[in-house]
């Protein structure tokens, strides 16, 4: 294979180039983004964790790409001198019924592979983070905070350094096959390569389409927005406090997480957004919006959600329904304490049946692989997806 046509400038897309260039004899590697920066969107608004596999169900794609891809990325930021610190992090049970769940969770973490996982007490888990209130915790030691923007800088300066291209501003418009190539039309002209491999994120679906692909799951867009804490609230967290999940409803629930570059961030909560792109409840993107309301995934979604939809927007519209959430883990924290922070929005693939596809998933073709979906922990396990794929385009993986 003489060259590579990569879809999508964020953390997925610029880990595939690098992995593909880092091979002895590696073809030509051109990547495409559509906005004028790299990772514009998932890879840099998130809260910048570093999720080491704790949740994800065993044997899956995203409890062996997470395990792994922590351990890469660590080692790619102590390399590149990125700043990260592996600070640990606490789940904590905060009701009865979240006992078996937590245990659970140990179990979860222990048959992934996660090293020094331990369940402790509130004594124990206060000495970690006294503000916590809860009735046991597991500590995650290999969990930690890190910088995805300069991930992404120095992985596109890493990929030119091997010869690869990388264009801004080149939304491609156009996907097609001419003989054994595919041509990709964008606003800077066209680009063709012998393989395509669409890393595309929020518009991973229309990038599929494009391809001639009948993708089965559609992106339906969720904000999640953000909170931190300042005044008397700003030291009651130290590192990462996390609630156990709730397998009723398919979001995680607001947690803390100290910030690489300072502060403690609190959320996010998941409302639908009115656009694809929407980190603000101003945004709407008819388009976006009208393809969201006519999926009756969407619908089917809603309906079986009801409580878990009326308290994620209640918790968008009110500073104190927000802060009681947080209350359950940190108690001292009040809604003074909450100055408004960012959102970001999930590039999460649902169902016609209304379920969220829980797994990473990657659709190979003869020529062509489409990543479409890969939601959180994706920023974490980026290079180790990259190495995935680039052991299936280059013919060394299944």
């Amino acid at each position: 294979m003489r060259s590579v046509l990569i879809i999508g400038g964020g953390l997925v897309g610029l880990a595939t180039a690098y992995r593909i260039l880092e091979r002895k004899g590696a073809p030509r590697v051109v990547l495409l983004e559509k906005e004028d920066r790299l990772g514009a969107h998932q890879s840099t608004h998130n809260s910048g964790v570093l999720h080491a596999g704790l949740y994800y169900k065993p044997g899956s794609a995203k409890a062996r790409l997470a395990v792994t891809g922590i351990r890469q990325m660590v080692e790619f930021c102590k390399t590149e001198g990125i700043p990260h610190e592996i600070c640990g992090k606490l789940v904590v049970a905060t009701t009865p019924d979240e006992l078996p769940r937590l245990d659970e969770l140990l179990k979860r973490g222990i048959a992934n592979g996660l090293q020094g996982l331990r369940r402790l007490e509130p004594p124990e888990f206060r000495k970690i983070e006294p503000n916590a209130a809860g009735l046991a915790a597991i500590h995650v030691p290999e969990e930690g905070i890190v910088d995805y923007a300069m991930v992404c800088e120095r992985l596109a300066a890493r990929i030119r350094e091997r010869g690869g291209s990388i264009l801004t501003s080149a939304r491609v418009e156009q996907l097609r096959r001419r003989n054994n190539e595919w041509v990709a039309t964008t606003r800077q002209g066209d680009y063709t390569a012998e393989f395509l491999v669409a890393c595309a994120g929020l518009h991973a679906d229309r990038v599929a389409r494009l391809a001639g692909e009948q993708p089965q799951t559609q992106i339906v867009p969720f904000r999640g927005e953000y909170y931190k804490l300042g005044g008397a609230g700003a030291n009651l967290v130290r590192n990462l406090i996390y609630p156990v999940p709730d397998p009723k409803f398919p979001f995680l629930g607001v947690h803390f997480t100290r910030l690489i570059q300072g502060g403690v961030e609190a959320g996010p909560n998941a409302v639908l957004a009115f656009a694809r792109e929407g980190y603000s409840v101003w945004k709407v993107n008819v388009r976006d919006l009208a393809e969201a309301l006519a999926f009756p995934g969407l619908w089917r979604f809603l309906k079986n959600h009801p409580a878990m939809v009326r308290s994620e927007l209640a918790r968008s519209l009110s500073r104190g329904a927000f802060c009681r959430a947080l209350q359950k883990l940190v108690p001292d924290v009040r809604p003074s304490d909450l100055r408004k922070g960012g959102a970001g929005v999930r590039a999460q693939a649902m169902s016609r049946s209304g379920e969220l596809v829980q797994d990473f998933e990657l659709l190979p073709r003869d020529g062509a692989l489409h990543v479409l979906n890969a939601p959180s922990p994706a920023a974490t396990a980026s290079l180790a997806i990259g190495s995935e794929i680039a052991a299936r385009v280059l013919g060394t993986g299944n």
